[in-house]
């Protein structure tokens, strides 16, 4: 996946989770991030379960937004301490 469809991905995926998450917005620039580094996290978590979302843009979305979600989860649990 070159580097731009995994920016549009990471974009889609940190908006989709901002959406999806209550308190997950905030701004693009760190929705892309939480795309991006929710790919990492939720393709760590479906190996670690096994599981498979299919290939191509659409399998690395599912898997991006699940990451994306997860830690917005975290940080909402680290904000509430």
């Amino acid at each position: 996946m070159g580097i731009l469809t995994a920016l549009l991905v990471g974009l889609l995926a940190g908006a989709i989770a901002s959406w999806i998450m209550p308190g997950g917005g905030r701004g693009w620039i760190i929705n892309m991030l939480l795309g991006l580094v929710g790919g990492l996290v939720g393709g760590w978590v479906f190996s670690l379960l096994n599981i498979s979302a299919g290939s191509g843009f659409w399998g690395t979305l599912i898997v991006s937004i699940v990451g994306a979600c997860l830690l917005i989860w975290i940080g909402q649990l680290i904000r509430k301490k």
